[in-house]
């Protein structure tokens, strides 16, 4: 499968992209993040199922949302796929979650404060 582009959009179409990546990491059992963090560089599926606590359907399914979204690529040899994150989605999340950090507010006792 083809690699997808890192998130450089902007606009709309960027931030449906976004949206997207962000969505496949927002489930809430936490399955997507936890693929992710389980994947590694490279891994096969077989791998991947005795180390949840759910169905292989239910794993697989995770993998497409994650796959659809760009943060993983698969690839099938004979019949096992293996699956690997997407770096430069894993460093656009990183990005993104580092721009959106609260900052702290101003400190009323420097003369610079506004």
């Amino acid at each position: 499968m083809a690699t997808p582009r890192p998130l450089t959009r902007a606009g709309p179409a960027g931030a449906a992209e976004g949206a997207a990546v962000l969505k496949a990491l927002a489930d809430p059992s936490g399955s997507g993040c936890s693929i992710i963090t389980s994947v590694g560089d490279e891994v096969c599926v077989c791998d991947l199922t005795p180390q949840f606590d759910v169905s292989g359907p239910t794993i697989s399914h995770h993998l497409k949302v994650l796959l659809e979204a760009g943060l993983v690529d698969c690839e099938r040899h004979g019949t096992w796929v293996y699956c690997w994150p997407v770096p430069e989605r894993l460093r656009w999340i990183s990005t993104f979650s580092r721009s959106r950090r609260p900052r702290p507010p101003p400190d009323p006792s420097r003369p610079d404060a506004p």
